[in-house]
């Protein structure tokens, strides 16, 4: 790694630690490159499930929010679970527990059943990110968490790219089961990702008898171990939930959450519906969006860490600015072309997780990272949960740019809740 970590001057070891801290890093990453398969497939086949099931998208908007609802909740749990019953234990449970759930909806006629199904699958999804965000940060120090979570989070914007490519693939393959078969074959390589994660992914340092890194936040984060282990399970939440700042990036996430998902959840159906392109055509155009989330996700975590020396909240500040401007600029775009190339560009400045996630490593250390990230996410998910339920409705009352408006308003007031949030100090972390 770096002078930071704590290990002994043998290289041996030393080149043994970095080995074992990219292969989980890595491990994690290709395990999630896949696993959008099972949670944003839904949104590129909306139209046609409409359609056979007899419904409206606004209505498949609403079972679409329920995975991220409890998607949310499930992250508000899971980060902690994760880290008193086994963080690669959750990890695998959630990814075997989605593709199952998964071909069973695509058997399914009902939308209320496929609602509940769709709220479950939201849940195991959950037992995911900020488990596997834990375990990195235990492997990698501070001054590299920019470069670690923009890497997994570029795994995570380049899982939504994946996901579009497979769709595409499948329909291409089964014509014949219609928007099942975005339930069904990519759940296979979601599974396979699960052996490398088996040999290559490993929990903690210590462990695996090394010591653990050295970062300049040790002496707060073996203080906060030692209250977490007198003071019990719910202790880490109560810290968080009494600090003004790590409130102020809930709702800051919240925001995000709405921004990216909002995008990936409407924009399929935008290009369908408002430039009348094909389910195919619409998908294809469509895959800029997640592409420049994914070189956001990249690239503004290193920012911080190169460029700003660490400082997170200048990049929300610029992000927040251009979102803004592209939103109010995009309704009015009608040809295919200028409406892509404005995707990959609102794809870019409007994912902003990748620099929360670093943050939210900042705020809770080593002690209370899982926990920090589950809390945010959960945040996220609210988010996604809110404009998935609401956007359909705003859709058919007052029209597509009512979406695009209300998405850049909110990143006005991101830009706001960032300025203050810039002044604060947390108080107890």
């Amino acid at each position: 790694m770096n002078k930071e970590t704590t290990l002994t001057n043998d290289n041996s070891t030393m080149k043994k630690f970095n080995k074992y801290a990219w292969l989980t890093l890595l491990s994690f990453g290709f395990t999630y490159l896949f696993f959008y398969n099972g949670r944003q497939n839904i949104n590129l086949v909306m139209t046609q499930m409409a359609s056979e099931l007899g419904s409206t998208t606004a209505a498949l908007g609403v079972v679409s929010s329920s995975l991220f609802w409890c998607y949310a909740f499930g992250q508000l749990v899971n980060g902690r679970l994760g880290s008193v019953f086994g963080y690669k234990r959750f990890i695998i449970l959630g990814v075997v527990a989605s593709a199952l759930l998964n071909v069973i909806i695509s058997f399914q006629h009902s939308i209320p059943v496929i609602a509940v199904l769709w709220g479950l699958n939201g849940f195991f999804q959950s037992m995911l990110w900020s488990n596997g965000l834990g375990v990195i940060n235990k492997w990698w120090p501070k001054s590299k968490r920019g470069f670690t979570t923009g890497l997994a989070t570029f795994f995570s914007g380049m899982a939504q790219v994946v996901t579009y490519l497979t769709i595409l693939l499948c329909l291409r393959l089964n014509p014949e089961w219609g928007w099942r078969s975005a339930f069904r074959l990519p759940m296979l390589p979601m599974l396979l990702m699960i052996i490398a994660l088996i040999f290559f992914f490993k929990e903690d340092p210590v462990k695996e008898g090394f010591a653990p890194i050295k970062d300049e936040d040790e002496e707060r984060d073996n203080k906060l171990l030692d209250e977490i282990k007198s003071k019990g399970f719910f202790y880490p939440y109560k810290i968080l939930f009494t600090e003004p700042k790590v409130l102020i990036f809930c709702l800051i996430s919240a925001i995000a959450g709405i921004g990216r998902y909002g995008l990936l959840t409407w924009v399929p159906t935008y290009f369908m519906e408002e430039l009348g392109l094909t389910i195919k055509d619409g998908i294809f155009s469509s895959i800029l969006l997640p592409f420049g989330q994914a070189c956001a996700m990249f690239i503004f975590p290193i920012i911080t860490d190169k460029l700003l020396k660490g400082k997170r909240e200048p990049m929300l500040i610029i992000a927040a600015l251009i979102t803004f401007a592209g939103m109010l600029v995009f309704p009015f775009i009608k040809q295919q072309q200028f409406a892509s190339i404005m995707l990959f560009v609102l794809g870019v400045f409007s994912m902003v997780t990748g620099v929360i996630w670093a943050i939210a490593g900042d705020v809770g250390g080593k002690a209370f990272s899982s926990t920090v990230i589950g809390v945010f996410d959960w945040a996220v998910y609210m988010g996604a949960a809110i404009q998935a339920a609401l956007f359909g409705f705003v859709k058919n009352t007052f029209g597509w740019s009512s979406i695009f408006i209300i998405i850049g308003a909110l990143y006005v007031i991101m830009l706001v809740l960032t300025l203050i949030a810039r002044k604060m100090k947390t108080k107890r972390i």
